[in-house]
């Protein structure tokens, strides 16, 4: 896919991503509203019962005191009622001014007397009353609120205006919201002539975390679809990475395969026209180099089908290891005698410094015998100097480890972490030089992990590589068991 195809891609899914996402954030916006007015209009409805049943208690508590005034002061009213029949019969038979100034003076005195004996009578005191009935208030709230079901924290208040003080508080911890965040509702004055009667004043803390509870399977659901979308996203962007670089390397190996078997198939298709050309003439000597030149080629041509058939048999996992308890420094060995001429042949060497006391592993000795061929194989291969390879084995904590290091051209940062992938091989433009499949390292290290082991890499640029290989003693695996 072409690069320019895979940003258009990327572009038109993220404001789709974009898109929708605006308009789940417009709907949850208006969900929110809805619940938020759904939430108020059941509020109002609940306070509504509360005020009317605090309302009835307070004119309850004032009628009953009005009773008790009126039964304690009844002879004293008969009194100022005769009275004030007097003046009335009196006021019907004035004669003279003197007798309007007499009744007048009676009647100013009667009323200061009447004045005085009401003083007597005391309003309900507000602070007293909902003090008294404070629980009563929090259980009528509540009942109320589970009625509309609405099952959150709450804190009410009792303010008086014409002090501008909070009489009462439930608890206490909210009385700057009280006064600024709270619904409002007014208590009926006990006397008309009052101008700012009480107000009850009721504030839910947690009141926007109880309406987004009330959405929250649209919430989750929104969010849900969201990642998915997201994870979709951007799994299909790395498989189609993933997919990009797999068709280039497979374009690599296809040519490199080319390239590699070209030599060898017409170094024989000429061998085979020379041996059918009538005016060549034939001897036996001519014969044999002929037949070991075609037998050179066939061998390297077989020897590059077994690196494709056994990276196919490891994936597919056909491959299957016949273990025994093997000396690997004999392996090791073994490897550098097979490597050691073409070291020499570029003027480079082999050396050993086998010092692990204990050597003995379970492992299939012809695969890890190829796994240290391979790599002194690149060791030498990947060299523009005379190849100076040195092995060292040493004992580690229930293993021994192998450091392979060379002078070769060594592995950038950046390639370390691929060069065991299959099909990978550095990058080195349009030299070729170094010849390949990129399936020689990610063999080694199936075939190290197949044998509980591990490889890593040191290395630097035009300064040569070490390869630390470790693999577990004999004892620490099951003898005789094939995987």
């Amino acid at each position: 896919m072409k690069k320019r195809l895979t940003v258009i891609i990327v572009i038109l899914v993220s404001l789709s991503s974009i898109g929708l996402l605006s308009i789940q954030a417009y709907w949850i916006k208006n969900a929110v509203q809805v619940r938020q007015a759904v939430f108020n209009r059941d509020v109002n409805m609940a306070m509504r019962r509360v005020v009317f049943a605090i309302d009835k208690l307070r004119y309850q508590e004032y009628y009953l005191n009005s009773k008790a005034f009126y039964q304690k002061n009844m002879s004293a009213f008969a009194v100022f009622d005769s009275l004030n029949r007097d003046l009335i019969s009196q006021s019907l038979s004035l004669s003279s001014p003197d007798d309007l100034d007499r009744l007048l003076e009676k009647r100013l005195l009667l009323s200061n007397r009447y004045h005085q004996l009401f003083s007597k009578f005391r309003q309900p005191d507000d602070v007293r009353f909902f003090t008294r009935h404070k629980n009563l208030i929090d259980s009528l709230i509540r009942n109320a609120l589970l009625e509309k079901n609405i099952k959150t924290k709450f804190e009410f208040g009792i303010y008086k205006p014409i002090s501008n003080a909070m009489i009462l508080q439930k608890t206490g911890k909210y009385p700057g919201e009280l006064l600024t965040k709270s619904f409002v509702y007014n208590l009926s004055p006990l006397n008309d002539d009052v101008q700012f009667p009480l107000k009850l004043l009721i504030y839910f803390p947690e009141e926007h975390l109880f309406i987004l509870k009330k959405l929250y399977k649209l919430l989750f659901v929104s969010i849900g679809l969201f990642f998915i979308i997201i994870g979709s996203l951007s799994f299909s962007l790395v498989v189609i990475n993933r997919q990009k670089r797999l068709s280039e390397m497979k374009n690599d190996l296809i040519n490199n395969m080319t390239h590699e078997f070209k030599t060898p198939i017409s170094t024989i298709s000429l061998v085979c026209e020379a041996l059918r050309d009538k005016d060549v003439q034939k001897s036996d000597e001519l014969y044999n180099n002929y037949i070991s030149v075609i037998d050179e080629e066939n061998k390297r041509l077989r020897t590059m089908a077994e690196h494709i058939l056994r990276s196919a048999s490891i994936e597919s996992g056909r491959l299957k290891l016949h273990k025994e308890v093997v000396d690997l420094h004999e392996i090791l060995q073994a490897a550098a005698n097979a490597k050691q001429i073409n070291a020499e042949s570029k003027g480079g060497s082999i050396s050993l410094e086998l010092t692990a006391q204990n050597s003995m592993i379970f492992a299939d000795r012809i695969h890890m015998t190829n796994v240290f061929v391979n790599m002194l194989d690149n060791a030498i291969k990947y060299n523009l100097n005379a190849p100076v390879i040195k092995i060292s084995t040493r004992n580690l904590k229930e293993g021994i480890l192998v450091d392979m290091a060379d002078n070769g051209i060594g592995i950038s940062k950046a390639n370390q972490s691929k060069i065991f992938d299959k099909l990978y091989r550095v990058h080195t433009g349009n030299v070729h030089n170094f010849k390949g499949f990129g399936l020689g390292l990610s063999y080694v290290k199936a075939i190290i992990e197949q044998h509980k082991g591990k490889i890593t890499v040191d290395s630097e640029l035009e300064k040569g590589s070490v390869f630390h290989i470790y693999l577990p003693n004999e004892k620490n695996l099951s003898h005789g068991k094939e995987n």
